[in-house]
């Protein structure tokens, strides 16, 4: 499962950036490290760790540190000074699930998903720009959704409101054969789905 662990922080660092290159703020890879030298939109981390070998002088220097910053620690390895445990998580992982019928829908245009956002509630995060390279699905009835990353050889799962089986189903027809990562604060309810935990992450946060 090491492994998948890379696998699952590279997934998240990638739709990190897409996030921010959604709101006009490019971020920088590095061999250790996603970086963003501008802060980035509410929810989304300054600095993510693709290696258990980052320390905070492979981040700190690249971001914009004052109080607010905030670094996804994806190893739970780091040490950073001034900074304090925002919340821990766990990494996640499933096998490919099985094909099986889904009425839920993918969140094509503009307005599908200003709806999904109201849905989730969130208001002006979710920017048009998401839908080129993520994809964003949601239950008939607007009552579950979820993003899915397709980056690499899992597809990462984020963003999960509502009916877990549901998302499954809808990932098993969209990527089929492809395995699913991401993680979660509390895992119980993708366990009872048949992941599995992989690895613990932080998020610290400057005061």
């Amino acid at each position: 499962m090491t492994g998948w662990l890379g696998v699952a922080a590279s997934d998240n660092a990638r739709w990190c950036d897409l996030m921010c290159r959604a709101h006009g703020i490019p971020g920088t890879f590095a061999a250790l490290a996603w970086t963003s030298q501008v802060r980035t939109p509410p929810f989304y981390p300054d600095a993510v760790t693709l290696s258990p070998e980052a320390t905070a002088a492979d981040l700190l220097p690249h971001i914009d540190a004052s109080a607010g910053a905030s670094v996804k620690d994806s190893f739970a390895t780091l040490d950073l000074p001034g900074f304090d445990v925002l919340f821990e998580a766990q990494w996640i992982f499933r096998d490919a699930p099985e094909r099986s019928a889904t009425s839920w829908r993918v969140v094509r245009d503009e307005a599908a998903l200003a709806a999904w956002e109201r849905a989730c509630g969130v208001q002006d995060l979710f920017r048009p720009a998401l839908l080129d390279e993520a994809t964003i699905v949601h239950a008939p009835d607007l009552s579950a959704g979820a993003v899915l990353t397709a980056t690499g050889p899992a597809v990462g799962v984020s963003n999960v409101w509502g009916d877990w089986s549901g998302v499954l189903a809808a990932a098993a027809g969209l990527f089929p054969g492809r395995p699913l990562v991401g993680y979660e604060s509390d895992p119980s309810d993708a366990l009872k789905q048949g992941f599995t935990t992989i690895g613990p992450l932080r998020v610290w946060l400057k005061p």
